[in-house]
């Protein structure tokens, strides 16, 4: 615990300057978390689709088959971010690491299941326990780090998304050269090993972060309308890469006839601007927190354009060339890097001042959120992305994705002022729920109040 004090107390400088080795070693181990992770997650994009077609999978069991590991994560992030002070931080993160190793080398030996729904099952269910998992791993590191350098917490996080910038490069190419060479298991083999050899760096590294639990709630944090908005860029942003884990891959094969490891190759188009920009961006954010909110605009119409431009949209009579699918997916991997960055360190800061405790319950509680809202995007773009697409085609779900991040940016500061004021204020007002919390979003409006009721 004392190790962490000193990190947080030497965290208010730049991060880069005089890191205690405490400090070091976390960064190194949450790095090693998110490049490992990230890497045995972005493995299935290239050939998984294709193979789950020969296996009797449809367009949309593929859909649902991402989709289902979304929504594990999805539960997994809440539970786990409310309870992360009981369960201890490291012992979710390690444990977390452990089960995701187990599940990635138990999903490269699904090849060797009959085809149909033995297989379709089977998938469902590791895919199901390796979200647990993961969810575990990423929301006991997320809170890690905004608790070890509360300061910069854009800034180690746009440092730590190299690393998984690096997992989602790497994860494609390697994963399609592997299986080309080697077959269906042996890229599984390879990554769940050297995720399992993960566990005891991490038993070693990491500090025990003592804290005490809190009894505050997720509820509490949606009745501000600024996180709801934030959260639904979020969902846009995770929708957009589920969809297009789930139905790039059979795009470009069947459109421009390229095989699993060029399909990789494509992907790095999405995964490396993200990959460089993030640590920029992260800088940035943190140096001048007053210009988040013009990121998340930002990026979101980018995002959103891009996606537009990827089929590209139907109406546009554009033949849509090879180069310019790569493109659209450098604007899509850059936006994404200037939108997501700045959503995790706003939603701390619209935390402390609704009046939460400062400690790591509550950036559990932010944590847990961020991973849910995430996943629940997840689950939503690969499973409606490949409905639309198998009934429609890829032009139109691409398109109606790129909408999802339009409506998203769209009037966002002033319906967040306008419902605070209008509706969560005088909610609060009338039934007495939280006075202080009401005072602190709007004073003028508990002072009219008293005024009436004869109070001042």
């Amino acid at each position: 615990c004392d190790n962490v004090d000193n990190a947080q107390s030497e965290s208010t400088t730049v991060v880069s300057q005089r890191m205690t080795r405490q400090q070091i070693l976390t960064l190194i181990s949450i790095a090693s978390v998110n490049f490992s992770s990230m890497i045995c997650y972005s493995i299935l994009g290239p050939f998984f689709p294709n193979e789950a077609v020969k296996k009797g999978a449809s367009q949309t069991d593929i859909g649902l088959i991402f989709g289902c590991y979304a929504v594990c994560n999805l539960i997994g992030s809440l539970i786990l971010g409310k309870y992360i002070v009981q369960i201890g931080a490291k012992f979710m993160l390690v444990t977390g690491l452990f089960v995701s190793s187990g599940c990635t080398i138990l999903f490269g030996l699904l090849d060797r299941v009959p085809a149909g729904p033995p297989f379709i099952a089977l998938c469902f269910i590791v895919r199901s326990i390796d979200a647990l998992g993961f969810a575990a791993a990423m929301t006991s590191s997320f809170a890690m780090t905004a608790k070890i350098f509360p300061n910069n917490v854009a800034t180690v996080l746009g440092s730590l998304e190299i690393f998984t910038g690096l997992g989602l490069i790497l994860g494609p190419p390697v994963g399609g050269w592997f299986y080309q060479s080697f077959g269906y298991e042996v890229p599984f083999m390879l990554l769940g090993c050297f995720l399992l050899i993960m566990v005891p760096f991490n038993i070693y590294v990491l500090p025990t972060i003592d804290a005490d639990a809190s009894k505050d709630s997720f509820f509490r944090l949606l009745t501000n309308v600024k996180i709801l908005l934030i959260c639904y860029l979020i969902f846009t942003l995770s929708a957009g890469l589920g969809f297009l884990d789930a139905t790039l891959s059979l795009f470009a094969i069947e459109k421009f006839n390229l095989s699993p490891g060029y399909v990789g190759l494509i992907m790095l188009g999405l995964s490396l601007p993200y990959c460089l920009a993030s640590p920029l961006m992260g800088y940035f954010v943190d140096k001048y927190p007053a210009t988040r909110s013009w990121f998340m605009v930002t990026g979101g119409l980018a995002t959103g354009l891009g996606f537009c431009l990827l089929g590209p949209a139907p109406f546009l009579n554009i033949s849509g060339p090879l180069w310019l699918l790569v493109i659209m997916l450098g604007v899509i991997g850059f936006s994404l890097g200037m939108t997501a960055l700045p959503t995790f360190p706003e939603i701390i800061t619209c935390v402390y001042d609704q009046g939460y405790e400062e400690g790591l319950s509550t950036l559990g509680l932010v944590s847990g959120l961020f991973g849910a809202v995430w996943s629940f995007g997840m689950f939503y773009g690969p499973i409606v992305g490949g409905f639309i697409t198998q009934n429609l085609n890829f032009e139109w779900a691409a398109l109606i994705q790129g909408g999802l991040a339009f409506l998203g940016v769209s009037n966002g500061e002033r319906l967040s002022q306008m419902f605070n004021k209008l509706f969560f204020n005088r909610f609060l007002l009338i039934y007495h729920l939280d006075l202080d919390y009401a005072f602190r979003l709007n004073p003028c409006l508990i002072l009219e109040k008293k005024s009436k009721e004869g109070q001042l």
